[in-house]
């Protein structure tokens, strides 16, 4: 079997207009922000919105190294039969994370309004603010800029490495496991660099911060499980339409039972985090913690915090729970595209209240920024998928996950 993938002429004039809607949209809000009326609300909600996309799908794409990474220490068979599909995304970490590595520079390097500020990441001109100096030896320019680019130069590495080591084993001799014991050794290596980055510091230095007067211990485990069941939606889109497209056939109805599986497990993980999180700030009523949910709460944004939680779990749990439901290729395809959606909301709303307050909006800007990192996800993992067999020929564990049942 040696099933390969050519890019089919719709899906790349699909992802190519998405594209260009993306641009369009940066353009058109660049020449607004060049005209006599723009205000510092217009620069902030450029800045913020290309950090809000960026920093999403950057995550979503070094989530598919952890899974990787994960499913092969556990020795998890299950993966293999679509394994090319989170290779093919992790690939591409390297992309992601560098537009977002670029947009967090430039923010901080040369965003600033009319006083002077910089109204994304206050702590970059602290003017005195005895909580922000504070916390000067952790958040300052070098220390962010620095950190960020070792973090994302770690994440491309890691993803063109795996996907690397998985076409190698296929040249390897037959029944040969040296590939994949040593495919274990860097998965371990990765898992530190994943603990000390997306597990801790990252989530702090490019999210967090901009709260910067505001913490919490569960803040990166919150914004991991928010990564991790979009991340596994996505690779379940990717997955079902190569199942659809006459590909994979080695994947049946047990596979995406596992997918579906997943993302009704990890639907609930995070809304534990979330209400552990929410639970504890408001049981202790510290004025400067409560702050972050005043705003969210009982304030302008709080459509999207009630909306979060109906979205990111009260669907999930009514509509994934039954075994049928995580079957159907069609539900669990609508419930990938509904949590994908609705995690991309949560970061709004977890990044948009500090640097926009009440004047915040999801407009034609927002969506069409949307649209651009979709396409180009789209185009970029397809163009990936399709540089190798879709099947990981050689793989110990290849068998195993052919007659997997659930």
């Amino acid at each position: 079997m040696n099933e390969r993938f050519e890019v089919p002429a719709r899906l790349r004039n699909t992802s190519l207009v998405l594209i260009a809607v993306g641009v369009l949209a940066l353009v058109a809000a660049s020449v607004t922000l060049l005209g006599a009326n723009s205000t510092d609300v217009d620069h902030t909600r450029f800045w913020a919105g290309l950090l809000h996309n960026s920093v999403y799908f950057a995550f979503l794409a070094i989530i598919s190294v952890f899974i990787q990474a994960a499913s092969s220490l556990a020795h998890g068979g299950w993966i293999v039969a679509y394994r090319r599909v989170p290779e093919s995304i992790g690939a591409n970490a390297w992309l992601f994370g560098g537009i977002a590595a670029l947009v967090i520079i430039l923010n901080i390097l040369l965003f600033k309004d009319h006083h002077g500020h910089n109204p994304i990441f206050h702590w970059v001109n602290p003017h005195g603010d005895a909580i922000l100096e504070g916390k000067s030896p952790f958040l300052n320019k070098g220390m962010v800029i620095g950190f960020t680019i070792v973090t994302v130069v770690l994440w491309g590495f890691f993803g063109r490495k795996f996907r690397a080591m998985s076409i190698a084993q296929e040249s390897a001799p037959k029944n040969s496991t040296k590939g994949y014991f040593k495919f274990m050794l860097w998965a371990a290596l990765f898992l530190v660099v994943f603990a000390l980055t997306m597990m801790s510091t990252t989530p702090w230095m490019w999210i967090m911060s901009i709260d910067a007067h505001w913490y919490s211990t569960l803040f990166s485990w919150y914004v991991f499980a928010s990564s991790l069941v979009g991340g596994m939606s996505m690779i379940l889109l990717f997955t079902v339409y190569l199942k659809n497209q006459g590909h994979l056939s080695i994947v049946n109805k047990e596979h995406i039972h596992d997918l579906g599986k997943f993302m009704f497990a990890i639907s609930v993980f995070w809304t534990y985090l979330w209400f552990a999180q929410y639970m504890l700030i408001w049981y202790a009523n510290i004025p400067e913690e409560t702050t972050y949910f005043i705003i969210r709460q009982h304030g302008p944004y709080s459509i999207l915090f009630y909306g979060d939680f109906i979205i990111n779990f009260v669907m999930p749990l009514l509509i994934l729970m039954s075994r049928p439901s995580k079957r159907n290729y069609f539900t669990v395809c609508v419930m990938a595209l509904i949590i994908i959606f609705g995690h991309w909301l949560d970061f709004y709303q977890m990044m948009m209240p500090g640097p926009l307050g009440a004047n915040w909006e999801i407009g034609w800007y927002e969506l069409g920024l949307l649209a651009g990192f979709v396409g180009l996800l789209i185009f970029s993992v397809s163009k990936t998928l399709s540089k190798a067999s879709l099947v990981p020929h050689n793989n110990p564990l290849l068998k195993e996950s052919v007659i997997h049942i659930s």
